[in-house]
């Protein structure tokens, strides 16, 4: 490798990814009004963290977090694997809704409240076996 291509490798490693634009990019065509997205980027100084926060309208929310939350999953994989190139961890806020507000590691490490779930409160029902009792 030359001494040019050895530089210009050395730059690109050192750089960190335009995390900004990379949530925009993901995050904005799920939005109705794409104007309302607000995204903020902090590094944390001698630790190799960033946070980014993000925050839009609570009626995109569920395009955003899409069902099962697979959408915003999504993007907290994008975002963690472009901070894990450079080695960095990367953390996620999203300000919105109550019901929606996390504060999340990427990688998962903590999760939102789950909701109660919908399960009736009428008894079990009855089980039948499916043998036919012989007969005599």
């Amino acid at each position: 490798m030359n001494s040019t291509a050895q530089s210009q490798y050395a730059v690109h490693h050192c750089t960190q990814p335009d995390y900004i634009g990379l949530v925009e990019f993901l995050v904005k065509p799920f939005l109705e009004s794409p104007d309302s997205l607000k995204v903020d980027c902090e590094t944390s100084s001698g630790k190799p963290r960033v946070w980014i926060r993000l925050a839009f309208e609570s009626s995109d929310k569920g395009r955003v977090f899409g069902r099962g939350g697979r959408n915003i999953q999504a993007i907290r994989t994008v975002l963690a694997a472009a901070a894990q190139a450079v080695g960095q961890s990367a953390y996620l806020d999203i300000y919105g809704s109550q019901s929606f507000a996390v504060d999340e590691d990427i990688d998962g490490e903590s999760r939102p409240e789950k909701s109660q779930s919908r399960r009736s409160t009428a008894g079990k029902p009855t089980v039948r076996s499916r043998h036919r009792q012989s007969e005599v």
